[in-house]
């Protein structure tokens, strides 16, 4: 793919420049994290409630054990957190709460519900550095743990923006391990033949810098939509951000 540079140019980190982005979904271009969120909520509360689970659900356990990890994955974590154990199942057992497949989807169908019925708009900020980034001709990608990941940019408005999407359900197709690990951003990397240490990772999730520290990429650019910018920056985070528009050069 054609390539250009763009200088991130960072006070007191870099002024280099770097030949591809590649960006996390949910809480990076789309506020589809705040609908995540909700709706790991509303299955969370009422199994914990129901079952008399102590603590009870609260967002602090979405952003230590979920945030940006493949569904299943955050589902066996949170359960561990209060020494819960499921059998696994399959990723084809219907919504319920006997396995963690099953949990895993009840929270997809409260998601795809709120998706469909209140639609979502990219971040403005977002929007203006893709923009930016496509005028220079700088090679992008979608590296998100999420498997709506092509549902949720074609109802915003995004889908055309990006050729390679290494959603969840890439991952899985392909064998990736899922984030923390850096695998799916170095396979996007390699999709997009840019070398990963010439690659900018945008994460919004601890696990998702986390990724981004574990592999060789050249910055690793966290963005505070919630986690905090110190615990970016604590887990592997370059630099933090609350908006991608901070990134475009005026």
């Amino acid at each position: 793919m054609s390539s250009g540079r763009f200088d991130w140019t960072i006070p007191q980190v870099t002024t280099r420049g770097f030949g591809a982005a590649l960006f996390d979904l949910d809480g990076v271009l789309t506020p589809t994290a705040d609908v995540h969120m909700a709706a790991w909520r509303r299955m969370f509360s009422g199994y914990f409630e129901q079952r008399g689970v102590l603590p009870a659900y609260s967002d602090d356990d979405y952003f230590s054990y979920i945030d940006g990890k493949p569904r299943y994955d955050g589902v066996r974590a949170c359960l561990a957190s209060r020494g819960i154990s499921l059998p696994e199942g399959q990723p084809e057992d219907p919504a319920g709460d006997r396995t963690v497949c099953a949990l895993g989807n009840a929270k997809n169908d409260a998601f795809n519900a709120v998706l469909s019925d209140e639609g979502v708009a990219p971040f403005p900020g977002s929007v203006a550095l893709l923009d930016h980034l496509e005028s220079l001709g700088i090679p992008i990608a979608v590296v998100s743990s999420s498997r709506n990941a092509a549902d949720v940019l074609k109802v915003a408005g995004l889908a055309d923006r990006f050729e390679i999407v290494v959603s969840g359900l890439v991952a899985a197709k392909q064998g990736l391990p899922g984030k923390p690990s850096p695998a799916t951003y170095e396979y996007a990397a390699h999709l997009l033949g840019v070398d990963t240490r010439d690659s900018v990772v945008l994460e919004d999730a601890i696990s998702g810098v986390q990724a981004g520290a574990a592999g060789d990429f050249g910055l690793v650019i966290g963005v505070d939509r919630g986690a905090g910018a110190e615990e970016l920056a604590r887990h592997g985070a370059t630099v933090v951000v609350s908006d991608l528009g901070e990134l475009v050069q005026k």
